[in-house]
């Protein structure tokens, strides 16, 4: 049901796009391609905060069945961002490179996009239990921290992009804010009980 869930945004907007250019409707508004672009970027940024918070919900709440699932949240945000940038090369440049030049020159968010991308790539490849095994867990733990990098740059992509109305980007960042302030506050919980003196009960 929650891999079910996570495709209906895609169909949906695959559904709108191919609808709007090929049949001429209105789905996504007078300009398909970019809304399409605009609509699966915000869903990363969705699936991105989805993935964070498996682990408070798990501490606060005692619902580590969601734990199972952490996994799957962040293949499908790495899904919607290659679908995002798919979007982009395929149908708004065409891959035609004089264009994604002259884009990147003009754009630099979309640079900061691409490296998103890139960092998002290794921890899809990552991901598996086997990819564990390979890694060890030290150092698949320290791989796996881009997950925290990757959001700031994604909303940094968002301010940049939309320019005049920031309440999308100033609500992902608050929220990506709240989720790091937490995780934060359990590492210096953390640092703080380790740093304790082991007391023994005293014996007659």
């Amino acid at each position: 049901m929650l891999f079910v869930a996570c495709c209906l945004p895609a169909a949906y907007v695959v559904g709108a796009m191919s609808s709007d250019l090929l049949r001429g409707t209105r789905f996504l508004n007078s300009n398909p391609i970019k809304e399409g672009e605009h609509f699966l970027g915000e869903w990363t940024l969705r699936f991105l905060v989805l993935t964070l918070m498996v682990r408070p919900l798990r501490e606060l709440l005692g619902w580590g069945w969601l734990g199972k699932y952490r996994r799957t949240l962040g293949l499908f945000a790495f899904t919607y961002l290659m679908l995002h940038w798919l979007t982009y090369a395929l149908l708004d440049v065409q891959l035609d490179w004089a264009d994604l030049k002259k884009d990147l020159a003009a754009r630099p968010y979309i640079m900061i996009g691409m490296a998103a991308l890139l960092m998002m790539l290794p921890l899809a490849l990552t991901s598996s239990a086997a990819a564990i095994r390979r890694l060890g867990g030290l150092r698949w733990r320290r791989l796996h921290r881009l997950v925290y990098v990757v959001p700031v740059m994604g909303v940094i992509h968002f301010w940049m992009a939309v320019k005049a109305d920031l309440s999308g980007p100033l609500s992902y960042a608050l929220v990506f804010a709240l989720l790091f302030a937490y995780r934060i506050a359990k590492w210096w919980q953390r640092r703080a009980a380790a740093a304790m003196p082991v007391t023994s009960p005293s014996t007659s």
